[in-house]
């Protein structure tokens, strides 16, 4: 059976075992042999990451056919209008591509801890939080989208993937969970492969994501 961890990571660990750098790795926190990220986060973001063993359900958390949406909880330079939003909720254009629309809101500060070290203030800037769902997983996507529509992000933290949240994990904790509790169906239907890389291949990170 495969095995699947959900992991609340803090910020400045990498989605590796490795440490580089300042930054820390996965070892620190999980001692499961031959578990690794399916999917990444960036180092400076913090929330939901899913670790398996298994090379072909990476492939399906990633797989768009599954629409495993990720929630994040932005906080945010200034406070976005109706107009902000309603860009997110379209699609946003930046370098090259468009984003496929988002779900996007104002919300209250969410119930985390501080981060440590603190984001950077400006005094003369407010801040603000909005939730953000995409499905999609395109380099720094988030700091980009949020980037053009003029309120850059401060501070980043992934609430969910599918169905499976950050709930009852404070960070740093971990716990194994079944594919029901990501929303996931027990089986594929047809074959998934895994794209780009191989699964136990993962891909430099000399430079932030």
């Amino acid at each position: 059976m495969s095995t699947l961890i959900l992991f609340n990571k803090p910020y400045g660990v990498l989605s590796q075992f490795t440490a580089e750098g300042r930054w820390q790795g996965l070892a620190g926190y999980i001692a499961v042999p031959g578990v690794h990220a399916a999917g990444r986060l960036d180092a400076d973001s913090e929330g939901l990451l899913l670790l398996t063993d298994d090379g072909a359900l990476q492939a399906r958390i990633a797989d768009p056919r599954f629409k495993l949406a990720k929630t994040y909880w932005v906080e945010v330079e200034g406070i976005p209008d109706e107009a902000a939003l309603a860009a997110l909720r379209a699609g946003v254009r930046y370098a090259d591509v468009t984003t496929l629309p988002a779900e996007a809101r104002r919300i209250n500060a969410p119930p985390l801890p501080p981060r440590d070290p603190p984001i950077r203030f400006r005094k003369d800037k407010p801040t603000s939080w909005i939730e953000l769902r995409i499905r999609e997983g395109r380099n720094r996507q988030v700091r980009r989208m949020t980037a053009a529509v003029g309120f850059p992000t401060l501070r980043l933290f992934r609430h969910a993937v599918g169905a499976a949240t950050t709930d009852g994990l404070a960070p740093g904790q971990w716990r194994q969970v079944s594919l029901a509790e990501l929303g996931l169906p027990p089986t594929a239907p047809g074959p998934v492969r895994p794209r780009g890389r191989s699964f136990r291949t993962a891909p430099p990170v000399g430079k932030k994501r």
